[in-house]
């Protein structure tokens, strides 16, 4: 008994195992699903933080730091991330930088144009919605390219990052039936989605609601006075129900806005996956405030 108690007492005092691949994560959401499908053999280390905001981060030094050996650094993509190239150029050959959305099919999104620009300047020009992690569908595609990118770096773990995958897809599929029923008890024609910035275009093309954002793509376009009174008179035009603010941006100009139009004001939407506990957590978080702002 001494010799076992012995021995169970050693082998507590062990080292943890090192995970068999180590990746770095760019962005709330994708280092969520890096954990979902790396289980127990990938070390997924989280750059971003549970309250950055993609939008704007930039690793610098100390983050690279933080990554260590890491050997995948994944990014959100479709342009989200500005500063791809200069950091493939710092890791080099000791890593790999892998966007997971680049090859999902993507939306255009909203684009302010300068005033000064001409028709011609920007005839043919359009820009991605980089916030395709709002559509189900797409994340569980993704779910199946991370596996794929993971099998790829450990050869030896395909088998289950390939399991964990399809389980992960599994979730989804439940996420995805529970999310339909929900939305159902929406009427389709109070289905105009009224929200900060212009995040949730894949949303509404799964579900057939109607974008109208107040801040363009990013939340530092605030509409100068003649869009502005334009807003609110495509607002009342709509008979939007509800106009929703963002966790993480200031709702006071929408605030403003629901006073002048009367419109309530909706709960939060998270836009980013920032202060979100998990992928599955925003996206419940988000149709739940959406059926109670706009539902019967």
């Amino acid at each position: 008994m001494r010799r076992l108690t012995a021995l169970f007492a050693g082998l507590l005092s062990l080292p943890l195992a090192a995970a068999d691949l180590k990746v770095a994560s760019l962005h709330p959401l994708i280092g969520d699903l890096a954990k979902q499908v790396g289980g127990d053999r990938v070390e997924v280390v989280d750059l971003i933080g549970k309250n950055g905001d993609p939008h704007h981060f930039e690793p610098v030094a100390t983050d690279l730091q933080k990554a260590g050996d890491a050997k995948l650094y994944l990014a959100s993509g479709m342009g989200l991330e500005s500063y791809m190239e200069s950091l493939r150029g710092i890791v080099g050959a000791k890593a790999q930088v892998i966007e997971i959305g680049k090859d999902l099919p993507s939306i255009e999104g909203e684009h302010d144009h300068d005033e000064h620009e001409s028709a011609h300047d920007h005839e043919h020009e359009h820009e991605i919605d980089p916030h395709w992690w709002h559509s189900i569908d797409l994340f569980r595609r993704a779910a199946t390219i991370t596996a794929n990118t993971f099998a790829k770096a450990d050869p030896a773990g395909a088998e289950t990052y390939a399991k964990n995958a399809a389980a992960y897809r599994a979730k989804l599929d439940e996420l995805e039936r529970w999310t339909r029923k929900e939305i159902a008890r929406i009427p389709r024609d109070k289905r105009n989605l009224a929200t900060a910035h212009a995040a949730f275009g894949y949303f509404c093309k799964d579900y057939g609601f109607e974008p109208v954002s107040v801040q363009g793509m990013s939340r530092e376009q605030m509409p100068d006075p003649k869009k502005l009174a334009a807003l609110v008179a495509k607002l009342k035009e709509r008979q939007v129900g509800a106009i929703f603010p963002e966790k993480e941006s200031n709702p006071k100009m929408l605030e403003a806005l629901t006073k002048d139009t009367g419109i309530k004001l909706g709960q939060p939407l998270i836009a980013d996956g920032s202060t979100a506990e998990s992928y599955e957590a925003m996206m419940r978080h988000n149709v739940a405030a959406i059926v109670a702002g706009l539902g019967k």
